[in-house]
């Protein structure tokens, strides 16, 4: 059974929680020492978690919602997660801590603790937020930084910790600032962009549908890309041309408004390939709704979000036509979000080239 202790500042711990009010970060940071102490002395098959930092810094009053993603993240959780709720009122720090275990150690067996901490902070706090998580972080481990509420002042503050930078490019409404932004950003530390992971089962399909050698001759032969995406997911669309054009050799120019979307062309090693960037108002889910590319010997695939996964459309030169559903394309937010946890710890060779050729269409 754990024990309750309230100090004569207003510091609660228990062998599980401990909250304070305004608090310093060396008190915090002695506080997560101590839910260690008391852990391994409750039970010494009790150990830390020790992988993966995670900064994130939201505005308080969304809180919840971001907890409830990162909740979500099933196996990829962090090992110390760090929040730093923004309240525009604040002068002060109030914070609290857990550490807490998935499921109880048998005899013998080791269990897994991980360790959260939350942190009200102010808008000053934000340009020296770097001073009250720097005690935090766990040393010699990765940190990955998330800040899906913009705050670019603490972003700025912080990347001197950060070893990777996890965004989202469709957050940004120009998609031209969002991707200098996020190429600003991959100067000083890795990037894992959710807008680039959640076109990934796209990518994975369309890749195996020209794998196959009567249809690898085609990747030549491509004559036009259109990409439709969810209304605020331009900068994903971008990103897939930008895939395509970096792993194909193509040299893309910029894309012009045109009726509501954008248009413009690649060229390839053999000809021109027109590219259509389309928003669909329909759409209700962030990224991709669809994509489709033709060749010029007339063979064409088309992928659409559908129930259940991507409904795949096939057209070889005779005209002919062949229609299946890839199940399981969708992981949701919090698949996403895990994910991009995961990738924290990788390394993906193809997203820089894309993003470069992504900025070369919106110049």
């Amino acid at each position: 059974m754990s024990e309750d202790h309230t100090s004569a500042n207003g510091d609660h711990t228990s062998a599980n929680h401990w909250s304070a009010q305004d608090t310093t970060p060396g008190a915090i940071e002695a506080a997560l020492r101590e839910l260690i102490r008391q852990r391994h002395a409750e039970n010494d098959s009790f150990a830390p978690a020790r992988v993966l930092n995670l900064v994130v810094v939201v505005d308080r009053e969304w809180r919840g919602e971001v907890e409830n993603r990162l909740d979500q993240v099933g196996r990829y959780h962090p090992s110390r997660t760090i929040v730093c709720a923004v309240d525009p009122g604040r002068t002060t720090l109030d914070a609290w801590a857990t550490m807490t275990a998935d499921v109880e150690p048998r005899p013998g067996e080791l269990a897994v603790c991980r360790e959260r901490v939350e942190i009200d902070v102010g808008p000053q706090h934000l340009a020296h937020l770097d001073t009250i998580v720097d005690p935090l972080v766990v040393t010699d481990l990765a940190t990955l930084l998330w800040a899906p509420h913009g705050h670019a002042e603490a972003v700025d503050s912080l990347v001197r910790l950060a070893q990777i930078m996890l965004l989202d490019s469709v957050d940004e409404p120009e998609i031209a600032d969002a991707l200098a932004r996020v190429a600003e950003l991959a100067e000083k530390a890795y990037v894992v962009d959710l807008a680039w992971l959640r076109s990934t089962p796209w990518r994975e399909r369309v890749a195996a549908t020209f794998d196959p050698e009567p249809w690898r001759a085609e990747l030549a032969r491509i004559s036009g890309v259109t990409a439709r995406h969810h209304p605020d997911s331009g900068a994903a669309g971008l990103l897939f041309f930008g895939w395509l054009a970096a792993r194909l050799g193509w040299q893309p120019s910029a894309l012009v408004a045109s009726g509501g979307g954008m248009h413009g062309k690649a060229r390839g090693r053999r000809q021109e390939v027109a590219l259509k960037l389309e928003p669909d108002p329909q759409q209700m889910v962030r990224g991709l709704a669809g994509v489709s590319i033709d060749t010029a010997s007339g063979m064409s695939i088309a992928l659409d979000r559908a129930p259940g996964g991507l409904r795949a459309t096939r057209r070889a030169r005779d005209g002919s036509e062949s229609t299946w559903t890839l199940l399981g394309a969708s992981r949701g937010e919090g698949g996403i979000l895990g994910e991009g946890v995961r990738q924290a710890l990788l390394r993906d060779p193809t997203y820089r080239p894309a993003l470069d050729a992504a900025r070369a269409m919106v110049a």
